[in-house]
């Protein structure tokens, strides 16, 4: 952990500081278990007593609050400001250090400065790794990849041959980037595979979840812009195009050739079927299923299976509910009628 005052971070938000400006900051913590030198956050007037009486000295807090005894970083978003400060106060820990003697890297591969590389890594011919980055112990790196500057690779993340990462994207252990994608030509009794020549392109500020699995395209490219976020077991098929600070829960499964717009959220367990578009803004409920070829609208929000307006979805699901009682109703009203 780095060292700051309340001043100094107070400037690195943008915060109105009140109290002691030269308290010092050295950690993170929820209220109960905070020190006095960790920071807390208070976003809602329901966790005052929490903050009040944890021991640390200050705290975020939304506009119009006031603490007693505590030093307040007043900012418009607390929980935001609190993560960007966890990210100047928190040092990451390093997944590789230096060189190991197990590693083996081809001596045709470009190594920037301050990369680092651990044990049993495989860096195959033609591989061109920028600045600062580290790959974790285990990690196969194929030929004629391109990685950008302060990378992290996690252990066993596997990255198939071609595939380019931008700059500051992390993968976490057990992922495999560019592996075929599943595509077969049925014809004369037998299922034929398509080919899987295309390439997997991941923007700046990318972070993949542990297993995840993200195939190249077939013809074409696979496309993850940048700022977007996958959780754990995530799957992106062939010739997917996902948009910039889109995020996606686990065990999210996406079809070939679909594409998804910016800043679209998209819950866990949900399925997307081939061809579909799930346009900029646009909210898909946990557990939804989006048929082939559909369409969600900019800015929607859907749930279900068949994903409808989530509108939509309530008032079905309501009347889902009176099922029984509506089939008792219906059966007395038969042996009336008899």
């Amino acid at each position: 952990m780095k060292k700051t005052t309340a001043d100094e971070l107070a400037k690195f938000l943008g915060a109105r500081i009140d109290g002691d400006g030269s308290a010092l900051i050295s950690g993170i913590a929820a209220p109960e278990d905070a020190g006095s030198e960790d920071l807390i956050y208070m976003d809602a007037t329901k966790h005052r007593e929490r903050a009040e009486a944890s021991r640390a000295r200050c705290v975020i807090v939304a506009e119009g609050v006031a603490l007693k005894s505590k030093t307040t970083l007043t900012v418009g978003q607390p929980k935001l400001a609190f993560a960007k400060a966890a990210g100047r106060l928190r040092e990451a820990a390093p997944i590789a250090a230096g060189r190991h003697a197990t590693a083996l890297v081809d001596v045709t591969a470009k190594l920037a400065s301050g990369v680092s590389i651990g044990p049993y890594v495989v860096i195959e011919a033609d591989v061109e790794i920028g600045a600062n980055t580290e790959i974790g112990a285990f990690c196969f790196i194929g030929r004629g990849v391109r990685i950008g500057e302060s990378c992290r690779l996690f252990p066993r993340v596997n990255v198939y041959a071609g595939a380019k990462f931008g700059s500051r994207v992390v993968v976490h252990s057990g992922a495999v980037i560019g592996g075929d994608g599943f595509g077969y030509v049925y014809g004369e009794g037998e299922y034929v595979k398509f080919p899987q020549a295309g390439t997997v392109e991941i923007g700046d500020d990318v972070e993949i979840g542990s297993n995840a699995t993200i195939a190249r395209g077939s013809l074409g490219k696979t496309r993850i812009e940048r700022g977007v976020k996958l959780d754990n077991m995530v799957h992106v098929a062939h010739n997917v195009c996902i948009g910039e600070h889109t995020i996606i829960a686990a065990q999210t499964g996406i079809s070939g050739s679909s594409e998804i717009g910016d800043h679209v959220v998209i819950g866990g367990q949900v399925g997307v079927a081939d061809h579909c578009t799930i346009e900029s803004g646009s909210i898909v409920g946990a557990q939804a299923g989006i048929p082939t070829g559909k369409k969600i609208r900019a800015g929607e929000t859907v749930w279900g299976t068949p994903a409808r307006p989530l509108a939509r979805f309530k008032k079905q699901y309501a009347w889902f509910e009176r099922l029984p009682e509506l089939a008792e109703r219906l059966r007395k009203m038969e042996e009336r009628t008899e």
